[in-house]
């Protein structure tokens, strides 16, 4: 049900639609009540549902089709002014990792309890910053608040996006990773092992590929380069190798198989050896790969 807000008295419908405008359509208890809407009514338009419940103190005007966006800052509003994304929240937050955690991650100063949904910090000192218009840490501590819990691949993925993205600062890591720190052993080995390649990967599939190379000590090739009107997956220019690698839905059709070829033909007649890997290949026969790769080099 909308609220009807014609009926509301004027100031205070006028602050609530646009305070709810700007937030995604979210909007906190202590908001309305600072925007003039007393204890009693929030309650009668709770009621009515009008304003409807997402955690406690913190509600959707009329609706809950709220984006994800909608959900860090409903999240935000209930841990309190001084909260921040963080963690894996946080590496979706600055784009550095594809998916979004289950449940969104605050570091906060003071502990608030965990709700449905939501997983609250503690750090002694929330290093916080502001990102697309919420508060999250600083991409040097959501590296470290995160790398206990994160894949060593996908931290050195996150690495590799931050600097690409100019988002890395050297010396704010050396601060935060300091001696002792939860996670610190494990993200100066993802930085020892920096690969800045894995920015211009575009799937999970590329990415086992190049640390397939790497395992094996194969040169790692540049990734999705345009040669005439095609992008190719890997390639070693000097060699004139080139590397594409099928998932296991992209190449199924007549259509798409014949295109493949026609893609394949064009590239030998300028003068590239072609080899083609799928996922099984890549992940099950890595051995076999490398020695392919190898081979043609």
């Amino acid at each position: 049900m909308q609220p009807a807000l014609g009926r509301w008295p004027e100031p205070a419908a006028v602050r609530v639609r646009v305070l709810a405008e700007a937030q995604e359509g979210i909007l906190s208890r202590t908001q309305l009540l600072a925007s003039g809407i007393s204890s009693a009514r929030i309650g009668r338009w709770v009621a009515r549902g009008w304003l409807l419940r997402l955690h406690p103190g913190v509600y959707a005007l009329g609706h809950r089709a709220i984006s994800p966006r909608g959900m860090k800052l409903a999240a935000l509003l209930y841990a309190g002014d001084l909260s921040a994304l963080s963690h894996r929240t946080g590496l979706h937050h600055w784009e550095l990792i594809n998916e979004a955690p289950p449940v969104i991650h605050l570091s906060v100063p003071v502990q608030r309890p965990n709700v449905r949904g939501i997983l609250t910090h503690t750090p002694r000192v929330v290093l916080a910053t502001e990102h697309d218009g919420l508060r999250v840490t600083t991409v040097a501590r959501t590296l470290m608040d995160s790398s206990p819990s994160t894949p060593d691949w996908e931290l050195r993925k996150a690495l590799a996006e931050a600097e690409y993205q100019s988002l890395l600062d050297a010396e704010d890591l050396r601060r935060v990773m300091g001696r002792g720190h939860p996670g610190s052993a494990r993200l100066r080995r993802a930085i020892e092992r920096h690969m800045p390649e894995l920015a211009r990967t575009l799937s999970p599939l590329e990415d086992r590929f190049f640390f397939l190379c790497e395992r094996h000590c194969i040169p790692l090739p540049e990734p999705n380069v345009r040669i005439g009107p095609f992008v190719v997956d890997a390639l070693w220019r000097a060699e004139r190798l080139i590397v594409e690698l099928d998932g296991a839905a992209a190449h199924s059709s007549p259509d798409q198989r014949r295109r493949d070829e026609a893609r394949a033909e064009h590239l030998r007649k300028l003068g590239y050896t072609l080899l083609r890997f799928t996922w099984h290949d890549v992940v099950r026969t890595p051995g076999a790969v490398a020695r392919a790769v190898r081979s043609a080099l």
